[in-house]
């Protein structure tokens, strides 16, 4: 793990943080590895400075597409009190990352003390990192570019476990309220915000996508 304090002076291989990425990076022989660019650090500094825990990613490209350019493997976010695990997350874009820190403490975090009286301990992922298109269409999806997230379910301090298949609609009135309430939260954060309402290939999830200029849609 490399803090914000040490970035300047950061090794340009990143060190194992015992994670894997959700998927695996394309095995490409026109696959490139190049330096953290100079610009990043600043955005990764400020990360750190939100209390994220983080490994630094090098560049990478993959080829037909698909890019990991100023990524950061995240281990933890940080809440009013403590740390937020997360599960089967990869290479995320630092601005991503930070959109994401936010809106885990402000608005899933305290949502959940208001609504479900506990704390959160973990928040669970289908990834982010993947080289592919949008389903459907021949368009390079934002996971090709690690600039997307997919939130499955949210674990608290009393054990309980909320899940967006499960919850959005069959859960208590409190379950659904605060699972509405955390995707409106995410709309004031990230450029494209998918959920159940959206369509069935979202039933199960949250998208969140980082925000792209001119861009922005939430259902």
């Amino acid at each position: 793990m490399i803090l914000a304090s040490t970035l300047a002076g950061c090794s340009l291989v990143p060190e194992r943080s015992g994670r894997q990425a959700s998927t695996p990076r394309t095995a490409d022989s026109r696959a490139t590895a190049v330096p953290i660019r100079t610009v990043d650090r600043a955005c990764m500094a400020d990360l750190g400075g939100s209390g994220a825990r983080f490994t630094p990613l090098p560049d990478r490209y993959d080829g037909n597409g698909c890019t990991n350019l100023g990524t950061v493997q995240l281990i933890a976010l940080s809440s009013d009190d403590g740390e937020m695990a997360l599960s089967n997350i990869g290479a995320v874009t630092c601005p991503v990352s930070q959109a994401f820190a936010g809106w885990a403490r402000y608005g899933v975090d305290r949502a959940a003390r208001q609504i479900l009286g506990s704390r959160l301990v973990r928040i669970e992922t289908y990834g982010s990192y993947n080289c592919r298109n949008v389903a459907g269409t021949s368009r390079r999806s934002a996971h090709a570019t690690a600039a997307a997230i997919d939130i499955s379910a949210f674990v608290f301090a009393d054990g309980r476990r909320v899940s967006v298949l499960d919850d959005w609609n069959g859960g208590s009135t409190a379950e659904r309220q605060f699972l509405r309430v955390v995707q409106t939260s995410a709309c004031r954060r990230f450029g494209t915000v998918l959920g159940p309402e959206y369509n069935s290939a979202h039933r199960n999830h949250f998208h969140l996508e980082g925000v792209a200029e001119g861009k922005s849609f939430c259902r």
